[in-house]
């Protein structure tokens, strides 16, 4: 094998995933677009989705900012070298880091040290099947967090939503709705499911995760399970959850089910939620390491240079918004307000709201902006460049965002997925809103930054870092107001009303 050449194709699968949603889910997206209200919040999100997905072509940047858990999936000959394999993936990862194709992702559980290559123990993952075929099959998936963190796993009998259901393929239908329920838009829906029925706890997850191998397009085998899959996609588009939670036709673009033989006493249900930016290529690799054939490539794709999007805002009525924020112009905003922010905001995700909440100080962010995110970032000739930048789910932050709103006077909360009663307090009690950002579009809100103003708190890592960001024509939807509205509230009763209905 030519060890460089194996390199660099694992580099240009790393790209690929990262960078070009594959042409199955994007046709989903975008014949799912054509079908929500027009001038409604699914619609908004959807268009600015669909515009995000050709500017990151365009640019050959991620899709989403956090390109999550990186796993390989591998079908050899025998004979082939698994440990070499392994190791030129390493640094194919290592290097891959290094150009911004993948954020810094690789934390120790312990220290919480980020080792800034997307290396250590379990990173990356690694998959081995041994086959007879002579050609290498290189599959690879990339899940981020906040979709990773919506799936879900049931041992039944349990009770769901006041029902008792059992071991059967009605109760495994309840898990799936269920999950898909729990999830609203924390998970950057519409979402993708892979699901397992029985194994035990670690077979099951590993096996739903591998349907998200499987075509948007296919329906299992098992025409048993092909009818399961087809009912979960109806009941499941019908609870009105839709694109971020905002209510709508869309809340999921394909459900894919496995079975496992199981113990007597276990009777597990796995879920794997996969956010939009569904992202998984491949590639058949000969023994010498060259390309004998892209997987999940569409035609003609990567035949020509993507061609830079028109970035249009969808038809809305727009509030306009300018940093140092007023509290008198958040008490005019109400819940559905879509708004275009300029000015300043700080980065801030789990590290810096615990270190806030625990005494820590950060003087610079009073009465400012407080961005859910987790930027990629590159220092390139000397400057700081902000290559993604798009939201991370806010749920996390519930336990300490009121205190930070309260101590420091925050007027404005930026993420996706919504917050809780606690924040909704908050923001009525001190003047403060919470603004939904789109999740998963990088490339949008990379965008909106027009200049990298200062970097604090680097020791917590690149994505856990305070970035100080000037940002201009910045899109979001205000979910949470400073009157007691929370509009993810409302979604959240409604689709449960919809969902105990189904049941």
């Amino acid at each position: 094998m030519n060890m460089e050449i194996f390199r660099q194709n694992i580099l240009e699968l790393i790209r690929r995933s990262s960078a070009f949603l594959p042409s199955d889910v994007e046709s989903v997206i975008n014949f799912q677009r054509m079908l929500e209200v027009s001038g409604s919040k699914a619609n908004f999100a959807l268009e600015l989705v669909a515009q995000n997905i050709g500017l990151a072509k365009a640019r050959s940047l991620p899709i989403c900012q956090d390109t999550g858990t990186i796993s390989f999936y591998f079908e050899t000959p025998p004979g082939v070298d698994q440990l070499g394999l392994e190791d030129l993936c390493r640094d194919a990862v290592k290097q891959a880091t290094a150009r911004g194709y993948l954020r810094q992702n690789s934390v120790d559980s312990v220290n919480g040290t980020n080792t800034g290559d997307n290396l250590g123990p379990g990173s990356p993952v690694f998959h081995w099947e041994q086959t007879r075929d002579r050609h290498i099959q290189v599959r690879l998936i990339l899940k981020g967090g906040g979709c990773e963190n919506m799936s879900a796993q049931y041992s039944l009998p349990m009770e769901i939503q006041g029902k008792r259901v059992d071991r059967d393929l009605e109760g495994v239908r309840a898990c799936i709705l269920d999950a898909v329920w729990k999830a609203q838009g924390k998970g950057c829906g519409p979402g993708f499911l892979g699901v397992a029925i029985g194994g035990d706890r670690a077979s099951g997850y590993d096996f739903a995760t591998r349907q998200l191998l499987r075509l948007v397009a296919d329906t299992s085998p098992d025409p048993v399970l092909a009818e399961l899959e087809a009912r979960i996609m109806k009941e499941a588009n019908t609870l009105d959850i839709g694109p971020m939670g905002f209510s709508g036709k869309f809340t999921v673009g394909c459900c894919k089910v496995g079975k496992l033989n199981r113990l007597p006493a276990s009777f597990f249900v796995s879920v794997a939620y996969m956010c939009w930016a569904y992202r998984r290529r491949g590639v058949v690799l000969d023994l010498n390491g060259d390309v004998v054939e892209w997987l999940y490539q569409g035609p003609h794709e990567f035949q020509h240079q993507e061609n830079m999007p028109d970035l249009t805002l969808p038809a809305a009525e727009v509030v306009y918004l300018r940093t140092p924020l007023e509290e008198t112009a958040i008490r005019r905003l109400k819940v559905g307000d879509v708004v275009l922010l300029d000015g300043v905001v700080f980065t801030g995700r789990d590290a810096v709201h615990k270190y806030l909440h625990d005494g820590g100080d950060l003087e610079v962010i009073r009465d400012g902006v407080i961005y859910h995110c987790g930027p990629v970032v590159l220092k390139q000739g000397g400057e700081y460049q902000v290559l993604a930048a798009g939201p991370t789910t806010s749920i996390r932050e519930e336990p300490y965002q009121a205190d930070i709103i309260k101590r420091f006077g925050i007027k404005a909360v930026i993420g996706k997925g919504g917050m809780g009663a606690k924040t909704q307090k908050a923001c009525q009690d001190y003047g403060c809103v919470y603004l939904h950002a789109i999740g998963g579009a990088a490339q949008i809100y990379a965008q909106c930054v027009q200049r990298f103003l200062s970097v604090r708190l680097e020791q917590f890592g690149s994505p856990e870092a305070v970035w100080e960001l000037e940002v201009r024509n910045f899109p979001a939807v205000v979910t949470i107001d400073s009157h007691g509205n929370n509009l993810q509230q409302v979604v959240t009763e409604r689709s449960r009303e919809l969902l105990a209905s189904a049941l």
